[in-house]
């Protein structure tokens, strides 16, 4: 997913509790959700910064020879500008574009 085009609060807004109830009816299932989709997204954020990052680094470790990378703060600083991941997946929710399931649920129902 492209998380640059996620149009989302930048920083952390109240939220109505009944939104979280809709999809799940129970706000502690539904904090659940949010926290594994917000580990998914930062785990990818994190490696989709470091294979960026990656392409500038030195070969050669000479303390020095410590120099400032353009490239490598530019990125730096556009990642650190991006909504958090947990905003991101709080919206995803709520946008009820998060697919999950909770397998006891299922089980219980057969």
């Amino acid at each position: 997913m492209d998380y640059k085009k996620v149009k989302t609060e930048p920083e952390a807004v109240t939220r109505n509790k009944e939104d979280f109830y809709e999809q799940t009816g129970n706000i502690y299932e539904s904090v659940a959700v949010v926290s594994k989709r917000s580990n998914q997204i930062s785990l990818e954020m994190k490696s989709e910064l470091e294979q960026k990052i990656s392409e500038f680094a030195t070969t050669s470790d000479n303390l020095e020879e410590i120099f400032e990378n353009r490239e490598q703060i530019e990125i730096a600083k556009f990642y650190e500008r991006l909504p958090k991941p947990t905003l991101i997946a709080i919206h995803e929710f709520l946008e009820k574009k998060v697919y999950f399931r909770n397998p006891l649920k299922e089980k219980a129902q057969q």
